[in-house]
């Protein structure tokens, strides 16, 4: 069975940091580019992050350019997404995307 099961999301203040996990099971995970998405209230999904299946090829949203940071391990069947200096305006579901299945979400919440 397919899962993408997303987690660390949280309530940070405008500054801080979190760190959010994607683990992947029931297909293989290496082979797959990962995305990561976000979708704030009353607004589209939109794509913030993607990494290549080797690790070796990232993209970033223009407005998360030099703030977020993605990554992965294959061994685990894990990616990762490192957002530093949030601001209120990150504040959304992020939830994880690969091989056309997409995990739950969790909740991102910026505010002071």
């Amino acid at each position: 069975q397919v899962q993408l099961v997303e987690s660390g999301g949280g309530m940070v203040q405008p500054g801080g940091s979190l760190r959010l996990s994607c683990v992947a099971s029931g297909f293989t995970f290496s082979t797959y580019q990962v995305t990561w998405y976000r979708q704030a209230s009353g607004k589209e999904r939109e794509p913030v992050a993607a990494i290549s299946p080797t690790g070796r090829t990232t993209n970033y949203a223009d407005s998360v350019k030099g703030r977020f940071t993605i990554s992965r391990d294959n061994a685990e069947n894990t990616s990762y997404l490192q957002m530093n200096n949030l601001k209120p305006e990150d504040t959304a579901v992020y939830s994880c995307g690969c091989a056309g299945y997409w995990g739950q979400g969790t909740q991102v919440t910026v505010s002071s």
